[in-house]
């Protein structure tokens, strides 16, 4: 059985856009915004498009939280993304953004396109979604909401731990990988933003 080549697949895709874009006069209508690594980058560009009352869109076949997702509505975008996986939970659908079904591809452009119809004749509408989004995003998914869920998951793991008499070598072990993926990435982050206040 011969496998697909992930690259020339890309390639088509891109292609096909590039085809729509030339069918449909969409020039200067859209960007495709390849990966980015930068965080400070992502967020400019993610401010931009609310500046210019874009809309971001997610249509990866499955999504296991969603981070691209809650940046994009943390910087007030109307927000587009699968409903398999995180997003269905991030995204109350036609409230705080729209789920789409990548494997129907038909509906989630209709859905797009009904969006930005309905910003043409209201453009109340885009920022009713955008305020929508960040209001969703301040009661769900804050480094607050998320430090407290941690402790109370700490609490549990506290209350197991005594319960089943845990071995010192895995409290260390779990304690140490929360230091590595979590504490560390905090510090690093500290001086920065005490250099950036002075």
């Amino acid at each position: 059985m011969m496998q697909k080549n992930p690259k020339t697949e890309e390639i088509a895709e891109i292609e096909k856009m590039h085809e729509l874009i030339k069918t449909y006069y969409l020039f200067g209508q859209f960007r495709w915004i390849s990966a980015q690594t930068n965080r400070a980058r992502n967020g400019k560009l993610y401010r931009y498009i609310a500046d210019t009352h874009g809309a971001f869109v997610q249509p990866a076949f499955y999504e296991a939280f969603g981070l691209t997702v809650v940046e994009a509505m943390t910087c007030g975008l109307p927000t587009f993304a699968t409903l398999h996986g995180g997003p269905a939970e991030i995204i109350e659908h036609g409230v705080s953004g729209f789920h789409i079904d990548p494997y129907h591809p038909e509906q989630a452009a209709n859905l797009m396109a009904d969006f930005f119809e309905r910003c043409k004749q209201d453009p109340n509408h885009w920022v009713k979604i955008s305020e929508a989004g960040l209001q969703r995003i301040y009661e769900k998914y804050t480094w607050k909401i998320y430090s407290e869920r941690l402790m109370t998951l700490a609490g549990v793991y506290g209350f197991w731990k005594y319960v089943s008499k845990l071995e010192r070598r895995e409290t260390r072990s779990y304690l140490e990988m929360f230091y590595t993926l979590k504490f560390c990435e905090l510090v690093k982050t500290v001086p920065l933003a005490i250099d950036q206040a002075q």
